[in-house]
């Protein structure tokens, strides 16, 4: 499953320093400048008075980002272990876990870790030190399971409780949106103690999906129309009722939870301004392409759930077929709880009989990765050229080799999902996912390396 993610949560825009900016949308507004520094490809630059501004001490709340860092890395080593492919870390528990640590975890912690810092209160902070130091707790052998888990149910509720406290300040649709993803993030960590995490894909999808789906309204308000907050509230109130009734009724819900997903991109893409910006330079236009791709895998997942219904329900016959969606050393059933006598691609009690094109654990895997890799992860690299000067204090310059990191994102995303899961062609879906593996790898050094080249901006 992988980065700002969060979807990472996105912040008020900021300057390199951490001051707030005009309110506008910094990825798909391009920095005033002059004709030739738009010929040059200059667009993006701070003004010249700037430059020589000496870089600001690195606040200690970038710590928060360590523990962050490695739940990634445990992630990804658990991601290599499902691929069946070589990894540094054999651990056993290691699959078991892999979705919660790249949620709550990885991307968990950098959702919270913004929104203490728009929150401004030193208990806001332990949210993500609760989420980051549970994701690592997950994977110590020493340490029983439930440690980790009851850190991660507490990390959730801390969230949750910033979330309203900015409510109250702020009394917006978005915030009360965050609130209810946090809500569903906080119940999936409570129900995972006696639920296997299969049946928590919903709850899970939804909290980094409406977490998005808010930021993005509140930095492009003003391309919105008038009835956003409406629409948007909607959105939230019906994808949150069909995910926590997936618990009870996965193949009815699973099919309202696909719809809304669909209707929730077209009415994003419609309005978003990167449509209009793609003809920009720097990091305007990156974020123009970043976004729309993210778009494309949500509409694809919402495409699937809305055909299959219940994801689960047949995910476990893969295990008999040797299907590439399929986790190694699992007995069918065990862990995702499929039925006995069902035939693959058929959901008990879905008259339709579900889509039978898409059986076993192909639509399971496709799904997940759509969101968690194809949409999240490229929102994360869309908006942490803005998100993490805020919490470093130090300016994050928009550098060209982001492209290559998006591009391999995208390119394995599509091996995995087109060619792995549609086409049933194992040795194609291990090279996707072991690309994804590199492209998420690739992000922190590449992240390092634009901060160092921009200390003396």
């Amino acid at each position: 499953m992988a980065a700002e993610v969060h979807p990472p949560a996105l912040t008020t825009p900021t300057d390199g320093a951490g001051d707030p900016l005009a309110p506008r949308d910094p990825l798909t507004e391009p920095h005033p400048a002059t004709a030739s520094e738009q010929a040059r490809g200059a667009g993006n630059r701070a003004p010249r008075d700037r430059m020589q501004r000496p870089p600001m001490p690195t606040p200690r709340r970038a710590l928060l980002l360590v523990p962050a860092g490695l739940a990634l890395l445990i992630g990804l080593d658990a991601a290599l272990l499902l691929a069946e492919l070589p990894a540094p870390v054999t651990a056993d528990r290691l699959p078991e876990i892999h979705g919660m640590v790249m949620v709550l975890g990885f991307l968990g912690t950098l959702i919270a870790l913004e929104r203490a810092i728009a929150l401004r209160r030193l208990w806001a902070y332990a949210a993500p030190l609760l989420l980051g130091v549970g994701g690592l707790a997950l994977a110590v052998p020493a340490l029983p399971p439930w440690v980790g888990q009851l850190l991660l149910l507490d990390g959730t509720i801390v969230l949750t409780l910033g979330y309203a406290v900015l409510w109250r300040r702020q009394r917006d649709v978005p915030t009360v949106v965050q609130v209810v993803a946090a809500g569903l993030a906080s119940m999936a960590a409570l129900l995972w103690l006696r639920v296997d995490v299969e049946r928590l894909v919903p709850l899970l999808l939804a909290f980094l999906v409406l977490t998005i789906a808010s930021e993005r309204v509140e930095l492009a308000r003003l391309a919105l129309p008038a009835n956003a907050d409406r629409v948007l509230l909607s959105v939230a109130l019906g994808l949150a009722t069909a995910a926590v009734a997936s618990l009870i009724a996965p193949v009815w819900a699973g099919r309202v939870i696909g719809g809304v997903l669909c209707g929730l991109v077209m009415w994003l893409a419609r309005h978003d301004v990167a449509r209009r910006t793609i003809s920009s330079v720097g990091l305007p236009r990156f974020a123009a392409a970043a976004m729309p791709a993210g778009y494309v895998w949500l509409f694809l997942a919402g495409l699937v759930w809305l055909g299959v219904g219940d994801l689960v329900g047949g995910a476990a016959s893969a295990h008999a077929a040797g299907h590439p969606g399929a986790q190694p050393g699992a007995q069918p059933g065990a862990q995702l709880g499929a039925q006995p006598g069902v035939q693959p691609g058929v959901q008990p009690g879905d008259p339709l009989g579900g889509a039978a094109w898409l059986a076993g654990g192909t639509a399971y895997d496709l799904v997940i990765h759509a969101v968690t890799l194809g949409f999240v992860m490229s929102m994360v690299l869309a908006h942490a050229p803005v998100i993490l000067p805020a919490v470093l204090r130090r300016p994050l310059p928009f550098h060209p080799v982001l492209w290559g990191v998006l591009g391999l994102l995208h390119a394995s995303v599509l091996v995995r999902v087109v060619v792995g899961d549609l086409a049933g062609m194992t040795t194609a879906w291990k090279v996707g996912a072991f690309g994804t593996v590199i492209a998420l790898l690739l992000l922190p050094p590449v992240i390092a390396w634009s901060v160092a080249r921009g200390r003396g901006t």
